[in-house]
């Protein structure tokens, strides 16, 4: 008993000790303009990535299977931009009040631009039931966040990280950054169909690492997929609305919000969970294909990481 209370008594030191390295950084990033600092991440991580041995090699592996037609040469340029896309998703994190400068009601040039206006207004002078889904690729933290700033009411279903300090911290500012949150747990799926039963709105991204689910193609290879948003439209027969964001030149953003997507549909009228679940994956799929160095490359999708340390 005093062995296992001092092993967790080392474990949460452990992840405190973490967390405090990682509020270090965040806060001295802080100290610098944004445009420095977040470049400053980007080479950083540009740099560190490939020194990571196994999430690089996880990376290189996942991009030369989705990639089969590319170089070598075009994989490695795809797996430095992606890290690059990670090191400024960190220092954006610390900079996202100064980057979202859209106003709705003033929508001049700056460093966010928005396709889909008319839709989010739609959406907010027609309350109703709707599901709108992304993907790990530009900033996606700054889909909510412009969401609350049309004015729109959705309740956005996440992972927390594993550390419980750093998740306590980020949860907090995206609380008051991005509206209702529901941390994705057991209990998760119940919140999301209550708001849903309410007449509310909820966000998910769809391209999380996933154990159990449906057998799905990603870039025609077996993935598990959640079915958890086909499940929600089949019980609530609600709309669906695909929406990324896109990293621009110049430390700018373009954020879509794209029209709802047909849902498919069985010979008796029910939602094909299974055809939609497919469905996501391939919009998805064609984000990634456009733009391949702004998606995470290094999580494991497909779970083959065990076997590359095998």
């Amino acid at each position: 008993m005093l062995i296992t209370r001092l092993v967790l008594s080392l474990l949460r030191f452990r992840q405190w000790s973490i967390a405090q390295f990682v509020f270090l950084l965040l806060g001295l990033l802080k100290l610098f303009p944004a445009r420095g600092a977040i470049e400053f991440s980007a080479r950083f991580t540009r740099w560190l990535g490939p020194k990571l041995k196994r999430r690089h090699t996880l990376t290189m592996t996942n991009l030369r299977n989705a990639f089969p037609e590319k170089s070598e040469a075009e994989i490695e340029a795809i797996a430095l931009e992606s890290w690059s896309s990670i090191g400024r998703l960190a220092a954006e994190y610390v900079f996202l009040d100064e980057i979202f400068d859209f106003d709705p009601e003033n929508p001049v040039p700056g460093r966010i631009e928005v396709s889909g206006i008319p839709l989010f207004l739609e959406l907010r002078d027609n309350p109703r039931p709707f599901i709108v889904f992304t993907a790990h690729t530009g900033n996606f933290e700054l889909l909510p966040v412009a969401s609350a700033a049309f004015g729109l009411d959705v309740t956005v279903l996440f992972r927390p990280p594993n550390n419980p300090y750093v998740a306590e911290k980020v949860f907090d500012f995206r609380k008051q950054r991005m509206g209702n949150l529901v941390p994705s747990h057991a209990g998760s799926s119940f919140t999301l169909a209550r708001r849903l039963e309410a007449g509310g709105a909820v966000g998910v991204l769809v391209d999380q690492k996933f154990r159990k689910g449906l057998m799905t193609k990603f870039f025609d290879r077996d993935v598990r997929t959640n079915p958890l948003l086909a499940k929600l439209v089949r019980q609530f027969n609600c709309e669906v609305y695909p929406a990324r964001s896109i990293r621009l030149p110049d430390g700018r953003f373009r954020l879509e919000l794209e029209p709802a997507i047909e849902i498919p549909r069985m010979p008796n009228g029910n939602v094909d969970v299974n055809a939609t679940a497919q469905l996501l994956n391939d919009k998805v799929e064609s984000w990634v294909r456009e733009y391949p160095g702004q998606w995470l490359w290094y999580h494991d999708r497909w779970h083959i990481k065990k076997s590359l340390n095998d």
